[in-house]
């Protein structure tokens, strides 16, 4: 669902077809987060705010980590057939987190350069 949409937004490619989380909506470009169209209009809104872009977005991180963490439990008690789906799933949660982590850490940096311009 939202892995893409992580994806576009951190610019990795290739990861809309792991474990039919694709079809995120207001994610991507017709979120107006990139694109020329974002940059042309900048009074025009999508419906969509940031605060529920990075809902979903947290909640699909949340998701990856659940998915890890059952198959994890099938393979320890050996009803997983397919070992690699462990690897894939494990390593995408971990790639999650990552991300969701660095994109708070620059929330707060903006937020702390943006209040240091008030003083």
């Amino acid at each position: 669902m939202a892995l893409e949409a992580i994806a576009a937004l951190s610019g990795v490619s290739g990861m809309s077809s792991a474990s039919g989380l694709a079809g995120a909506s207001g994610l991507g470009p017709a979120a107006g987060l990139s694109g020329p169209s974002a940059a042309a209009a900048p009074g025009a809104t999508s419906g969509t705010d940031f605060a529920g872009v990075l809902g979903q977005g947290f909640d699909a991180v949340q998701a990856t980590q659940s998915r890890a963490d059952s198959l994890a439990v099938q393979a320890a008690t050996g009803t997983l057939t397919d070992p690699s789906q462990l690897t894939i799933a494990a390593t995408q949660a971990s790639l999650m987190t990552s991300l969701a982590t660095t994109i708070e850490s620059k929330a707060v940096q903006a937020f702390n350069q943006i209040m240091s311009m008030q003083a």
